[in-house]
């Protein structure tokens, strides 16, 4: 049997290009996300898997705690087994505005999506995984699960207009090292992929911005990101070839992360 990944939010941007990896590397995906199931995606993908068997959709919020339970014990009664956890769905502001004017409306949006929630599907996903694990006959020696948290170079980068986002991605780094540190002796190990700046439909209404501001110099590699660029390195962290390593920041930003003069 394949082995199993959870991929919030991976029937569009980021998460597709995580999808797309991953079935392209011989795993089973099972997909959370709001919108009413994508019919044409799927198919992509089910070709893309060779099996229709190996894509699963959800549809769910990643916000709802009782669609973690639901969404989680879909792949569970799928495929009997779970593997991987990226928690990708994310939201930004609804408007980009000043902190002295923001409201407690957006930002109790955003940290729902984008904090709270992957916190909590990351609880209900590691419970079960213990449970079909079974009592532990020692320390493993490769990671019984993995889980991937995909944050943002905005978790330690100031926006002064959306800094409801800044704090929920800043939020998920934590979380990473809390998990990391309570879920390393049961054998997972947990990770973040910190994306910079990525050309999806959540930065497609500032490209003029983010243009110039590439062309400025703002990361060492002078180009957007893509989608496949986070996959690729959501599927190395999955792999399993650092098992002695967790809790980890992995930067996919061409460089925007280095202190430079």
């Amino acid at each position: 049997m394949a082995a199993v990944a959870l991929v919030t939010g991976g029937n569009r941007g980021i998460g597709l290009g995580i999808t797309q990896r991953l079935l392209a590397d011989g795993y089973a995906v099972s997909i959370l996300a709001t919108r009413e199931e994508p019919t044409d995606v799927l198919a992509e993908l089910r070709e893309l898997a060779g099996a229709d068997d190996r894509v699963r959709y959800v549809r769910g919020s990643v916000a709802e705690p009782d669609d973690h339970a639901r969404y989680v014990q879909d792949a569970v009664d799928a495929w009997g087994r779970l593997d991987v956890l990226v928690n990708n769905a994310g939201v930004g502001p609804t408007v980009r505005d000043d902190i002295l004017d923001a409201g407690t409306e957006s930002f109790d949006r955003v940290l729902g999506i984008n904090l709270r929630g992957p916190y909590f599907l990351t609880q209900a996903f590691a419970r079960a995984v213990l449970d079909l694990r079974g009592e532990p006959t020692g320390t493993p020696d490769r990671p019984v699960a993995t889980i991937v948290n995909v944050s943002s170079i905005s978790a330690t980068t100031v926006s002064t207009n959306r800094g409801d986002y800044c704090i929920s991605k800043a939020g998920v780094a934590m979380a990473t090292q809390l998990w990391a540190a309570r879920l390393a002796p049961e054998g997972v190990v947990v990770y973040e992929v910190r994306p910079g700046v990525v050309a999806t439909d959540m930065t497609a209404g500032v490209t003029e911005k983010y243009d110039a501001l590439l062309a400025n110099g703002l990361a060492p590699m002078p180009r957007w990101g893509k989608p496949s660029d986070v996959g690729g390195a959501v599927a190395m962290l999955v792999r399993g070839d650092a098992p002695y390593s967790t809790g980890e920041v992995f930067h996919v930003d061409g460089g925007m992360h280095i202190a430079r003069l």
